[in-house]
């Protein structure tokens, strides 16, 4: 967690995007954004500031994503035209086929010349076999990183669920925090500060081996660990 803004009454992270960017360091970055954030707009601000853009593209962006969508048809029989690569996963009765495709040919984008950068399109399939039921699901992206791989490519659309998974998931089950009724004035947003911040030192006490919940729970029982937690006291 290196930064957040809060968005104002009948706004949404459209506008609050651009402001967390300005205090934000994303010089040779690789910066991930949902649908929502795939706006022109966004994309000249992470240029801007000296990143790349890595955006999901929807039906938000329909001409847009028509054309990505049409440029991959029959991408499965173009041997040596895109970039490929493919990855497997077998866990907890689960098989999941996780393939890749890149394509540096954009102008076949009519509206390319919008995007600041533009130099990759990107169309990533999920197949998922869980006991019987089989789903197949694709998503298409561009990006202003020239020259990236279908194995970067990949990686970087798998890195972005980390925020679900190691942030937003830890902080709901470890500190409750759908269940907070703290409303009040700016109390929200600084209970959540607290929180991320916690987080963040909980998660460098790798020497416990147990999840952050027990680690809280540690530090509570523990003056030894917590004075470690805070960095008063060395492992």
């Amino acid at each position: 967690m290196l930064g957040q803004v809060k968005t104002e009454d009948k706004s949404n992270e459209i506008t609050a995007i651009p402001e967390l960017l300005d205090f934000v360091d994303v010089k040779g970055a690789l910066v991930s954004i949902d649908a929502a954030g795939t706006q022109t707009a966004i994309a000249d601000k992470i240029v801007e500031r000296g990143g790349d853009y890595l955006l999901a593209v929807k039906g938000n962006q329909p001409t847009l994503h028509a054309a990505v969508v049409d440029h991959f048809v029959g991408a499965e029989d173009s041997v040596g035209v895109f970039g490929v690569w493919q990855a497997e996963e077998h866990a907890h009765g689960r098989h999941e086929l996780r393939r890749a495709w890149v394509s540096h040919t954009i102008d076949v984008i009519a509206s390319g010349e919008r995007w600041n950068k533009l130099a990759v399109l990107i169309r990533i399939e999920s197949s998922r076999t869980v006991r019987d039921k089989h789903t197949t699901d694709n998503r298409y992206y561009i990006c202003s990183r020239a020259g990236l791989s279908a194995i970067e490519a990949l990686q970087a659309v798998r890195s972005h669920w980390s925020i679900e998974n190691e942030l937003h998931w830890v902080l709901d089950v470890a500190f409750r925090e759908d269940d907070c009724r703290v409303r009040a004035k700016n109390a929200a947003a600084n209970f959540s500060i607290m929180r991320h911040h916690a987080l963040g030192l909980l998660k460098q006490r790798i020497e416990a081996k147990c999840g952050v919940k027990n680690r809280r729970l540690l530090a509570g029982w523990d003056d030894n660990f917590l004075l470690r937690v805070l960095g008063l006291r060395k492992a």
